[in-house]
C-alpha cells in the first residue's frame, strides 16, 4: 500500500480528507477561524443556506477529526459553542491559499466583485456571484482573507 517512501502516502489522511471535503466543511472552519467562537445558530445565519442537520452532522464529523471543540454551558436557556481547536487552527492556516487562489480564479471569471488585490469570499449562499445578486450581497457576507 504504501511501502514506496518516495512517494507521498494519503492513507493516513483518508479520514480527514472525507470529513474537510464536505460542501460546508471549509467554510465552517473559516467562520469559526475568523469568529473564535460561534453558536450553533450563529452558524447557520453567517453560512446561510445549510440546513441545521446538515450543520450538527458536519460539525460532529470536525470533532471526531479534532478539528473543532464544542462546549456545552450550565445555564438557562442553555448554551453550546464551537470553537476550533489548535489542529482546526493549523489546517485553516494551510487552507487559506486554497481560499485565495479560489477567490482569485473567480475574480478572473468575474464572479465575485471585490477591491483591486482585496482576498474576499462569500460563505453565505450557492446565489454567490449571479448576475441577478445585487451589487451590495456581498458587502454582509464577505469575509476578509488574511495576506
Amino acid at each position: 500500500m504504501c511501502q514506496d517512501s518516495n512517494k507521498l502516502c494519503y492513507c493516513a489522511a483518508g479520514g480527514i480528507l472525507s470529513v474537510i471535503s464536505k460542501k460546508w466543511a471549509l467554510l465552517v472552519i473559516n467562520q469559526l477561524g475568523e469568529k473564535g467562537r460561534m453558536r450553533f445558530s450563529d452558524l447557520i445565519s453567517a453560512l446561510g443556506g445549510v440546513s441545521p442537520k446538515t450543520l450538527s452532522d458536519l460539525l460532529k464529523g470536525l470533532q471526531s477529526e479534532g478539528l473543532v471543540q464544542r462546549e456545552s454551558f450550565s445555564e438557562i436557556p442553555p448554551r453550546v459553542e464551537y470553537f476550533l481547536t489548535e489542529n482546526g487552527k493549523g489546517l485553516r492556516e494551510v487552507m487559506l491559499p486554497l481560499l485565495k487562489w479560489a477567490v482569485e480564479k473567480s475574480r478572473t471569471e468575474g464572479i465575485v466583485p471585490g477591491g483591486e488585490g482585496k482576498g474576499v469570499v462569500c460563505v453565505r449562499s450557492p446565489e454567490m456571484g449571479k448576475p441577478d445578486q445585487p451589487k451590495d450581497h456581498h458587502s454582509a457576507c464577505v469575509s476578509e482573507i488574511a495576506r
